[in-house]
């Protein structure tokens, strides 16, 4: 199957010169959306998975049925002031500023292995922090893993040489 007639550009979103990649075809696509989501769990070959990371928000969407397909617990990493129990930050740099994510102090047990998964690897802030976030846990990086990755932003520098896989390459 050809993903990626079901990922439109929209062009100059969120700011003027960024091309966005919109994936609400391919989540609107019953076939579509779950061919992705086997090939994303192909993605981790048969690796042992105890937690799944979705992040805000995009990466929520397959995050959560990857759990259940791989018979993990699932854990969303939030924006600031989204999650209500004690939590963990890690702030990272933006092109034009900074962000943070956030994680419940108590989603990642020492020894968990974690498979992080986010929609879109771009300059690697977001999941480099994210990263971050599970070490400061305890936790044991399986593999970042993403619907697409924007390879000219080369985001893969900031995952600290975690083993890294992607479906659709830009």
């Amino acid at each position: 199957m050809d993903l990626e007639r079901y990922i439109r550009d929209i062009p100059d979103f969120p700011k003027p010169g960024v091309i966005f990649k919109d994936i609400t075809p391919l989540l609107n696509d019953n076939g579509a959306y779950n061919y992705t989501l086997q090939q994303l769990i192909s993605l981790v070959s048969n690796e042992q998975i105890d937690k799944v990371i979705g992040v805000e928000s995009r990466g929520l969407f397959f995050g959560m049925l990857m759990a259940q397909e791989l018979n993990a617990g699932f854990v969303p990493v939030r924006k600031p002031n989204k999650l209500p129990f004690t939590t963990i930050s890690q702030s990272y740099d933006l092109e034009y500023g900074s962000d943070a994510v956030e994680i419940h102090a108590d989603a990642i047990e020492k020894g968990d292995r974690v498979l992080i998964h986010d929609d879109v690897l771009a300059t690697g802030g977001t999941a480099g922090a994210v990263c971050t976030l599970v070490e400061k846990l305890g936790g044991e990086i399986v593999q970042c893993n993403f619907l697409m990755e924007l390879t000219f932003l080369k985001g893969r520098e900031k995952l600290n040489g975690h083993p890294t896989a992607s479906l659709l390459q830009y």
